[in-house]
């Protein structure tokens, strides 16, 4: 068995685990009332990865290099997100505006 074949074997049987394990909360929770504490939690999971991966970006350490670019589309997503309090927004902003920098630079 060649390693392109493990490899593939271990990513298909991680990702169906994966699938499954997600899938059994969709399945388990799919005609349950949710309290509203935690449909107000559930509100904070997308802003909170977002600003753990801004901050992973910024503070990762010396493998990580953040050019003028990456910095004005953070800024550029920050002045969307305080505008629109809309994750979409702020990600398409963001990727738009580091798209462009790089197409120029």
């Amino acid at each position: 068995m060649t390693i392109f074949w493990v490899g593939f074997i271990a990513t298909a049987v991680v990702g169906i685990g994966t699938y499954l394990i997600r899938a059994s909360f969709i399945v388990a929770l799919a005609d349950t009332d949710l309290p509203p504490t935690i449909r107000v939690a559930l509100g904070y999971v997308a802003p909170a990865v977002l600003a753990a991966l801004v901050v992973s970006l910024l503070l990762g350490g010396e493998d990580t290099s953040v050019g003028w670019q990456e910095l004005v589309a953070l800024a550029a997503g920050g002045v969307v997100g305080w505008k629109t309090r809309s994750l979409p927004w702020v990600l398409a902003a963001g990727m738009a505006t580091l798209w462009l920098l790089q197409w120029i630079a």
